[in-house]
């Protein structure tokens, strides 16, 4: 059996310094395997195989081109391997001593490195290599370590540091760090909100889209936007909306202006397994960029999700009340009753402290579910007859529109005095830069010129709109929003979770089967 058969194993290291220099290309793929075939063809070993990882780290095993060397290892493919350092093959000292001084030396393979002078067949060397693993180690924590202080420095000043960004999103070409709105997905964003508000919930929402051909978000940032994006938990086959997906949306922060990081960490720097953090340690910067959903109406939909998930189940009768149904008398909750005979049929409610502690306590205040919902609907009817006329409705109309055009103006005014602050920080890391040396005072007046006219120009559209604003005048009385929430209910003949979730505060019954409605707004005139 010939022992000169050789493999190169070649790595360009995510940790290497050289990377971070334009046009230096020391470390690279290209040069390494010029070397290698140098040194094999030198001392007559011949090359039957190269394996490559380009931008791989040193510290894990699990590089594609290295796990295929591994099983080739097994297979008595080779005698040899052949690579710049020591370091190229590992950073990490559990791996050294378990391949080169343990599993290789079992196979019949000898490791040499070109650079360093590693040679597993030099017994002499063996504390050295050690030696050297452990700087090399010790190397990637101190970095590990320096980067992870630079990210959150970074992260506490609101810059937004994922790879990719969050649907509805792209990043701002002048600033990497900076989210700028997508049209097209905003407005998609925007129309989840609007159907969850509407008490579609988060499954109906996802067939909607999917019925109607919108793509998901992992296909749109390929296909059009044409980033390299992969969603680890995406199937191939996968091209529909899913729950899931709209949750996630609903409940992210970035939609209301506000960069949120640091959810995870790794259990160590030599792991790539990451735990989430309680949300107490999460760094969250409010106001970093222009908002695609009002803070009122994220904050709706998180309070709908709350009172939602109160209840039994998504659809039935059981679902209608839950969260908002008390006893008029000890103030404690209703739980379900059902029927002791036949299949157990949900009933009605009754006092969870009479069910729980007897009738010493509290009575039942037991109320039949069909007469319970027959008395909030015909309570909603009255209520909506009672304050909505015919002019109320065409103020209305015309109330949405301005309405609609205070919120969009204030969203514009809160946006650019967000923009000019961030400018304002510019401008102090330019002088800082300037004191510190990092450019000269030419660079450092031309870019404080820059800024400040981009600051003169922000602050005067801000000042438009704010004039603007005052000549409309801002509305939302009581009253407007007392019609808005009748509106749409004023011959509805049919009570469902979605309007006692959006009309009614609480519900309490009384000892007689009589309720008494509290609802979430008040009729001014009532």
């Amino acid at each position: 059996m010939e022992n000169n058969r050789a493999v190169l194993y070649l790595r360009l290291s995510k940790e290497d310094k050289d990377k971070l220099t334009d046009g230096d290309d020391s470390a690279s793929i290209q040069n390494q395997r010029l070397l290698l075939r140098d040194y094999a063809g030198r001392n007559h070993f011949r090359i039957v195989k190269e394996y490559s990882d380009d931008d791989e780290s040193g510290l894990y095993d699990t590089r594609p081109g290295f796990e295929r060397m591994l099983r080739d290892a097994g297979a008595g493919v080779f005698d040899l391997v052949i690579a710049k350092s020591q370091s190229r093959f590992s950073r990490n000292m559990e791996h050294i001593e378990r391949y080169l001084h343990h599993d290789f030396p079992n196979l019949g393979i000898r490791f040499i490195g070109v650079v360093d002078g590693t040679d597993t067949a030099d017994i002499r060397n063996k504390k050295s290599r050690q030696i050297n693993g452990l700087v090399n180690e010790w190397y990637c924590e101190d970095l590990s370590a320096n980067i992870r202080s630079a990210f959150r420095a970074k992260m506490q000043e609101g810059q937004y540091l994922g790879a990719s960004c969050p649907y509805g999103y792209v990043k701002d070409p002048k600033d990497h760090n900076h989210l700028v709105i997508d049209a097209y997905a905003a407005g998609i964003v925007r129309r989840i909100f609007g159907l969850y508000l509407k008490g579609y919930g988060k499954a109906k929402i996802a067939r909607v889209l999917t019925e109607e051909g919108v793509l998901i978000p992992s296909i749109y940032k390929r296909e059009v936007l044409g980033v390299n994006y992969h969603n680890p938990h995406e199937l191939g086959t996968t091209r529909g909306w899913s729950y899931q997906t709209v949750h996630t949306i609903l409940n992210n922060e970035v939609y209301i202006g506000n960069v949120v990081q640091s959810k995870y960490r790794n259990l160590s720097y030599k792991d790539k397994k990451h735990i989430r953090k309680p949300k107490e340690q999460w760094i969250c910067v409010t106001g970093m960029h222009e908002a695609v959903i009002e803070a009122d109406t994220y904050k709706a939909a998180q309070e709908r999700q709350r009172i939602r998930t109160k209840a039994v189940s998504a659809e039935g009768a059981e679902s209608v009340f839950a969260g908002i149904i008390y006893c008029a008398d000890c103030k404690h909750a209703m739980v379900r009753m059902y029927e002791r005979r036949g299949e157990r049929r949900f009933a009605g409610y009754c006092c969870k402290t009479y069910k729980t502690q007897g009738k010493k306590m509290c009575t039942s205040h037991a109320v039949d579910y069909v007469q319970l919902k027959t008395a909030v609907l015909k309570s909603v009817q009255n209520e909506a007859g009672n304050i909505l006329t015919r002019e109320d409705i065409a103020y209305l109309d015309q109330l949405d529109c301005a309405g609609r055009m205070n919120r969009d103006c204030q969203a514009q005014i809160d946006f650019l005095e967000k923009e000019i602050e961030r400018k304002e920080r510019y401008k102090k890391k330019t002088y800082r830069n300037y004191l510190e040396e990092l450019i000269s005072k030419d660079d450092y007046a031309a870019y404080t010129r820059e800024f400040e006219a981009d600051i003169i120009s922000l602050r005067k559209k801000a000042e438009d709109l704010a004039i603007q604003l005052d000549d409309r005048g801002k509305a939302g009385s009581p009253k407007d929003e007392w019609i808005k929430r009748f509106k749409d209910y004023i011959d509805v003949d049919e009570l469902t979770r979605e309007m006692v979730l959006e009309m009614i505060e609480r519900i309490e019954v009384n000892e007689d089967g009589s309720v008494c409605i509290w609802y979430k707004f008040r009729n001014p005139n009532g």
